[in-house]
């Protein structure tokens, strides 16, 4: 391997290593996790319904259970910039970016499972990766340039990489149940090389894009072909009707079961 693909192996390494530390803190905190969720039953009369504006009655509330965990019992130094993602962390060998999507479902009524099972939203200040996205019907790359750096303080003695990482959530908007509940690691830009093309998909609006996660499962160049996406909670009783649409993720949950076995 030469030297240059063998420090795109180092950053996929890094990733790999965040993303299993993160995992394993929310997998540790899931059963807290979901008690806080549902803390916003007991007042349930006050609040439901006040939010006809489209404001999510989950993801507010899910949001400050999830960034007071991290926040409060995570892992590195919360970083001040008025730039990134809604939670920045230093630690010794990277800087990390973690933003929470929540998305919900319906049997009953209007759903956005769609914008949750194979691609989901991210803003040009929640990622590094530079290169061209695919345009859904059309035979057409749109470049793509985002506002983070593949590393901070780059070519300098304190150089450091720029890992992104997404909670994200899959909920029942009619019942409010958590249906899945993930972190995915985006490739780093530097990693441009190796996806291409995979990793972004164009969003509604020309300035748009969204990750697409599907494409990209696993981390390409380490050898032992592991996902870069990790499954913290599937919901096994949910109804079939979610779980048809689900499979991806519950692959990949039935693989992590068994190797904790």
């Amino acid at each position: 391997m030469n030297s240059k693909n063998q420090k795109l192996k180092q950053i996929e390494s890094l990733e790999k290593k965040y993303l299993n530390k993160y995992f394993h803190f929310l997998k540790f905190a899931e059963d807290e996790i979901i008690t806080g969720f549902k803390t916003k039953d007991k007042i349930k009369q006050d609040w439901h319904g006040l939010y006809a504006s489209g404001i999510s009655d989950f993801s507010t509330g899910a949001e400050r259970i999830v960034y007071s965990l991290l926040n409060g019992k995570g892992i590195g130094q919360p970083n001040s910039s008025p730039v990134g993602s809604d939670l920045f962390f230093e630690v010794e060998d990277a800087f990390i970016h973690i933003d929470l999507k929540t998305v919900g479902a319906s049997l009953e009524g209007k759903t956005n499972i769609g914008d949750y099972t194979r691609s989901i939203f991210v803003g040009l200040n929640q990622n590094s990766y530079k290169g061209r996205m695919k345009v859904r019907g059309k035979n057409e790359l749109r470049e793509y340039t985002p506002q983070l750096p593949t590393f901070y303080n780059k070519g300098k003695s304190n150089e450091k990489i720029c890992l992104t990482y997404f909670v994200t959530i899959l909920y029942d908007s009619d019942t409010l149940d958590t249906l899945v509940m993930s972190i995915v690691c985006m490739p780093n830009g530097e990693l441009e090389p190796i996806y291409k093309e995979d990793v972004l998909a164009a969003g509604k609006n020309l300035d748009k894009a969204r990750f697409e996660f599907t494409s990209t499962p696993t981390f390409r160049l380490l050898d032992d072909n592991d996902y870069r996406i990790k499954v913290i909670v599937f919901k096994s009783d949910m109804d079939d009707r979610y779980k048809n649409k689900l499979k991806f993720f519950q692959e990949i949950y039935s693989k992590q079961s068994m190797n904790e076995t």
